[in-house]
Protein backbone atom coordinates (compact mmCIF):
# COMPACT_ATOMS: atom_id res chain seq x y z
CA UNK A 1 0.00 0.00 0.00
CA UNK A 2 1.45 3.28 -0.60
CA UNK A 3 0.77 5.17 2.11
CA UNK A 4 2.06 8.45 1.00
CA UNK A 5 -0.81 8.30 -1.62
CA UNK A 6 -3.35 7.42 1.09
CA UNK A 7 -2.24 10.62 3.65
CA UNK A 8 -2.23 13.12 1.13
CA UNK A 9 -6.18 11.59 -0.31
CA UNK A 10 -7.16 11.72 3.61
CA UNK A 11 -6.13 15.53 4.24
CA UNK A 12 -8.99 16.21 1.42
CA UNK A 13 -11.20 14.29 3.64
CA UNK A 14 -9.98 16.15 6.24
CA UNK A 15 -10.26 19.70 4.41
CA UNK A 16 -13.47 18.98 4.11
CA UNK A 17 -14.78 17.97 7.55
CA UNK A 18 -12.63 21.44 8.58
CA UNK A 19 -14.44 23.59 6.36
CA UNK A 20 -17.89 22.55 8.28
CA UNK A 21 -16.13 22.51 11.71
CA UNK A 22 -15.05 26.14 11.04
CA UNK A 23 -18.00 27.29 9.33
CA UNK A 24 -19.75 26.17 12.69
CA UNK A 25 -17.34 27.70 15.28
CA UNK A 26 -17.84 30.66 13.62
CA UNK A 27 -22.33 30.30 14.03
CA UNK A 28 -21.58 28.13 17.38
CA UNK A 29 -24.10 30.38 19.38
CA UNK A 30 -27.24 27.99 20.50
CA UNK A 31 -24.53 25.02 19.93
CA UNK A 32 -26.60 21.77 21.00
CA UNK A 33 -23.90 20.83 23.90
CA UNK A 34 -24.03 17.16 25.78
CA UNK A 35 -21.60 16.05 28.67
CA UNK A 36 -20.41 12.82 28.12
CA UNK A 37 -19.27 12.66 31.94
CA UNK A 38 -17.73 15.39 33.96
CA UNK A 39 -16.11 18.18 32.31
CA UNK A 40 -16.29 16.55 28.86
CA UNK A 41 -18.52 17.38 26.25
CA UNK A 42 -19.54 16.80 23.05
CA UNK A 43 -21.13 18.80 20.30
CA UNK A 44 -23.33 18.00 17.39
CA UNK A 45 -20.32 19.22 15.79
CA UNK A 46 -18.32 16.95 16.92
CA UNK A 47 -20.60 13.76 15.70
CA UNK A 48 -21.10 15.42 12.03
CA UNK A 49 -17.35 16.21 11.32
CA UNK A 50 -16.74 12.26 12.51
CA UNK A 51 -19.76 11.13 9.86
CA UNK A 52 -17.90 13.26 7.03
CA UNK A 53 -14.73 11.78 8.02
CA UNK A 54 -16.09 8.28 8.26
CA UNK A 55 -18.21 8.78 5.12
CA UNK A 56 -14.80 9.60 3.08
CA UNK A 57 -12.00 8.12 4.70
CA UNK A 58 -14.44 4.63 4.35
CA UNK A 59 -14.71 5.22 0.41
CA UNK A 60 -10.88 5.92 0.88
CA UNK A 61 -10.16 2.66 2.06
CA UNK A 62 -13.22 0.28 2.06
CA UNK A 63 -11.42 -2.40 3.99
CA UNK A 64 -10.29 0.08 7.05
CA UNK A 65 -12.36 -0.48 9.72
CA UNK A 66 -12.56 2.03 12.67
CA UNK A 67 -11.41 3.67 15.92
CA UNK A 68 -13.94 7.08 16.18
CA UNK A 69 -14.46 9.21 19.18
CA UNK A 70 -17.87 9.47 18.95
CA UNK A 71 -18.77 6.34 18.08
CA UNK A 72 -20.11 6.82 14.51
CA UNK A 73 -19.06 4.11 13.38
CA UNK A 74 -16.88 1.61 15.39
CA UNK A 75 -16.92 -1.11 13.26
CA UNK A 76 -13.03 -2.69 13.37
CA UNK A 77 -11.24 -3.82 10.64
CA UNK A 78 -8.94 -7.07 10.04
CA UNK A 79 -5.69 -4.93 9.06
CA UNK A 80 -6.13 -1.38 9.12
CA UNK A 81 -8.19 0.64 10.64
CA UNK A 82 -8.72 4.76 10.91
CA UNK A 83 -8.48 6.11 14.42
CA UNK A 84 -10.39 9.49 14.56
CA UNK A 85 -11.19 12.50 16.98
CA UNK A 86 -12.84 14.93 14.43
CA UNK A 87 -12.49 18.02 17.16
CA UNK A 88 -9.37 17.36 19.61
CA UNK A 89 -10.50 20.13 22.23
CA UNK A 90 -14.37 20.44 22.38
CA UNK A 91 -13.99 22.85 25.66
CA UNK A 92 -12.06 24.95 23.43
CA UNK A 93 -14.15 25.19 20.95
CA UNK A 94 -17.15 25.69 22.84
CA UNK A 95 -15.25 28.58 24.14
CA UNK A 96 -14.33 30.40 20.97
CA UNK A 97 -10.60 29.67 22.35
CA UNK A 98 -7.63 27.90 19.95
CA UNK A 99 -6.40 25.62 19.56
CA UNK A 100 -8.68 22.35 18.34
CA UNK A 101 -7.63 20.20 16.13
CA UNK A 102 -8.85 17.05 13.86
CA UNK A 103 -6.59 14.06 14.16
CA UNK A 104 -6.81 11.16 11.84
CA UNK A 105 -4.41 8.37 11.70
CA UNK A 106 -4.68 4.93 9.52
CA UNK A 107 -2.80 1.53 11.87
CA UNK A 108 -2.10 -1.55 9.78
CA UNK A 109 -2.45 -4.55 12.38
CA UNK A 110 -2.17 -1.73 15.04
CA UNK A 111 0.95 0.42 13.97
CA UNK A 112 0.46 3.66 12.66
CA UNK A 113 1.46 4.24 9.30
CA UNK A 114 -0.36 7.77 8.40
CA UNK A 115 -1.28 10.44 10.66
CA UNK A 116 -2.74 13.57 10.03
CA UNK A 117 -3.41 16.63 12.49
CA UNK A 118 -5.20 19.60 11.22
CA UNK A 119 -5.06 23.01 13.69
CA UNK A 120 -8.02 25.64 13.04
CA UNK A 121 -5.92 28.33 14.82
CA UNK A 122 -3.37 28.88 12.95
CA UNK A 123 -4.33 26.87 9.53
CA UNK A 124 -1.64 24.10 10.19
CA UNK A 125 -1.78 20.68 8.50
CA UNK A 126 0.65 18.57 10.10
CA UNK A 127 1.11 15.43 8.76
CA UNK A 128 3.41 12.04 7.98
CA UNK A 129 3.58 8.31 6.44
CA UNK A 130 5.76 5.73 7.52
CA UNK A 131 9.07 6.29 6.31
CA UNK A 132 8.12 8.95 4.70
CA UNK A 133 9.30 11.99 7.22
CA UNK A 134 6.87 14.37 9.04
CA UNK A 135 6.01 17.93 7.20
CA UNK A 136 3.74 20.85 8.24
CA UNK A 137 1.94 22.67 5.28
CA UNK A 138 4.38 21.26 2.55
CA UNK A 139 7.69 21.74 4.77
CA UNK A 140 9.34 18.99 6.02
CA UNK A 141 9.89 19.33 10.24
CA UNK A 142 12.14 17.59 12.54
CA UNK A 143 11.80 17.83 16.71
CA UNK A 144 14.09 20.67 18.56
CA UNK A 145 17.91 20.19 19.43
CA UNK A 146 17.33 21.09 23.26
CA UNK A 147 20.23 18.92 24.90
CA UNK A 148 18.71 18.44 28.55
CA UNK A 149 15.17 18.91 30.43
CA UNK A 150 16.33 22.18 31.51
CA UNK A 151 16.88 23.56 28.46
CA UNK A 152 13.55 22.67 27.37
CA UNK A 153 9.71 23.84 27.17
CA UNK A 154 7.44 20.99 28.62
CA UNK A 155 3.67 20.27 27.55
CA UNK A 156 1.13 18.61 29.55
CA UNK A 157 -2.57 18.50 29.87
CA UNK A 158 -4.62 19.09 32.68
CA UNK A 159 -6.87 15.85 34.24
CA UNK A 160 -10.51 16.38 33.65
CA UNK A 161 -12.06 13.28 34.45
CA UNK A 162 -9.20 10.96 35.50
CA UNK A 163 -7.66 11.86 38.71
CA UNK A 164 -5.36 9.05 39.61
CA UNK A 165 -2.39 10.13 39.50
CA UNK A 166 -3.65 13.63 40.62
CA UNK A 167 -0.90 14.12 43.47
CA UNK A 168 1.79 12.72 41.55
CA UNK A 169 0.86 15.46 39.05
CA UNK A 170 0.78 17.94 41.03
CA UNK A 171 4.55 17.40 41.90
CA UNK A 172 5.25 16.97 38.19
CA UNK A 173 4.34 20.61 37.11
CA UNK A 174 6.28 21.54 39.96
CA UNK A 175 9.26 19.95 39.15
CA UNK A 176 9.38 21.05 35.69
CA UNK A 177 8.34 24.92 36.83
CA UNK A 178 11.21 24.94 38.27
CA UNK A 179 13.50 22.86 36.14
CA UNK A 180 12.86 23.39 32.85
CA UNK A 181 12.26 26.76 30.79
CA UNK A 182 8.53 26.07 31.42
CA UNK A 183 5.39 24.49 31.12
CA UNK A 184 1.97 24.97 29.12
CA UNK A 185 -1.48 23.74 28.56
CA UNK A 186 -2.82 24.14 25.66
CA UNK A 187 -6.15 22.09 25.73
CA UNK A 188 -5.54 19.81 22.88
CA UNK A 189 -3.55 16.93 23.08
CA UNK A 190 -3.10 16.37 19.38
CA UNK A 191 -2.11 20.30 18.99
CA UNK A 192 0.88 19.54 21.92
CA UNK A 193 2.27 16.51 20.17
CA UNK A 194 2.27 17.50 16.66
CA UNK A 195 4.40 20.82 18.40
CA UNK A 196 6.90 19.01 19.48
CA UNK A 197 7.26 16.75 16.37
CA UNK A 198 7.83 20.83 14.89
CA UNK A 199 10.05 21.47 17.42
CA UNK A 200 7.80 24.30 19.31
CA UNK A 201 7.85 22.41 22.13
CA UNK A 202 10.54 20.12 23.59
CA UNK A 203 8.60 17.00 25.23
CA UNK A 204 5.00 16.66 26.45
CA UNK A 205 3.34 14.37 28.54
CA UNK A 206 0.02 13.30 29.69
CA UNK A 207 -2.49 10.24 31.25
CA UNK A 208 -5.91 9.91 31.08
CA UNK A 209 -5.71 9.82 26.76
CA UNK A 210 -7.76 7.75 24.19
CA UNK A 211 -5.91 6.74 21.05
CA UNK A 212 -7.59 9.24 19.02
CA UNK A 213 -5.80 11.92 21.27
CA UNK A 214 -2.22 10.12 20.38
CA UNK A 215 -2.54 8.10 17.19
CA UNK A 216 -1.53 10.60 14.62
CA UNK A 217 0.73 12.63 16.96
CA UNK A 218 2.82 9.22 17.82
CA UNK A 219 3.68 8.87 13.77
CA UNK A 220 4.94 12.69 13.57
CA UNK A 221 6.88 12.65 16.57
CA UNK A 222 8.54 9.56 15.45
CA UNK A 223 8.62 10.48 11.31
CA UNK A 224 10.06 14.03 12.86
CA UNK A 225 12.92 12.13 14.37
CA UNK A 226 11.90 12.36 17.98
CA UNK A 227 11.15 9.74 20.69
CA UNK A 228 7.47 8.30 22.11
CA UNK A 229 6.82 5.88 24.91
CA UNK A 230 4.60 4.87 28.07
CA UNK A 231 5.80 6.83 31.41
CA UNK A 232 7.64 3.52 32.03
CA UNK A 233 9.62 3.90 28.87
CA UNK A 234 7.27 1.18 26.54
CA UNK A 235 7.53 1.95 23.57
CA UNK A 236 4.09 1.94 22.28
CA UNK A 237 1.47 3.76 23.69
CA UNK A 238 -1.20 3.88 21.39
CA UNK A 239 -4.05 1.84 23.33
CA UNK A 240 -2.21 2.45 27.27
CA UNK A 241 -2.98 4.96 30.05
CA UNK A 242 -0.13 7.73 29.30
CA UNK A 243 2.15 9.00 26.97
CA UNK A 244 5.44 10.64 26.39
CA UNK A 245 7.32 12.11 23.82
CA UNK A 246 10.14 14.75 23.25
CA UNK A 247 13.74 14.80 21.43
CA UNK A 248 15.63 12.05 21.35
CA UNK A 249 18.54 14.32 23.30
CA UNK A 250 16.30 14.63 26.21
CA UNK A 251 14.54 11.24 25.84
CA UNK A 252 16.01 9.29 28.26
CA UNK A 253 16.18 12.12 31.39
CA UNK A 254 12.54 13.18 30.82
CA UNK A 255 10.80 10.01 30.57
CA UNK A 256 13.23 8.51 33.50
CA UNK A 257 12.17 12.06 35.28
CA UNK A 258 8.42 11.03 34.70
CA UNK A 259 8.50 7.62 35.71
CA UNK A 260 10.57 8.77 38.80
CA UNK A 261 7.18 11.00 40.26
CA UNK A 262 4.21 9.66 37.90
CA UNK A 263 4.95 5.67 38.73
CA UNK A 264 5.72 6.19 42.53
Amino acid sequence: MQYKEICFSAMEVVKIAASYVREQHENRQGLTIEEKGRQNFVTEVDKEAERILVSGLSELLPEAGFIAEEGTNNSRGEQYNWVIDPVDGTTNFIHGVFPFAISVALTSNNKVVTGIIYEFGLNEFFYAWKDGGAWLNGSAIKVSDAPRVDHALIATGFPYTNFKYLEQFMRSMDHFMHNSHGLRRLGSAATDIAYVACGRYDGFYEYGLHPWDVAAGILLVREAGGEVSDFAGQADPLFGEHIVCSNQKISKEFQSVIQKIMLS
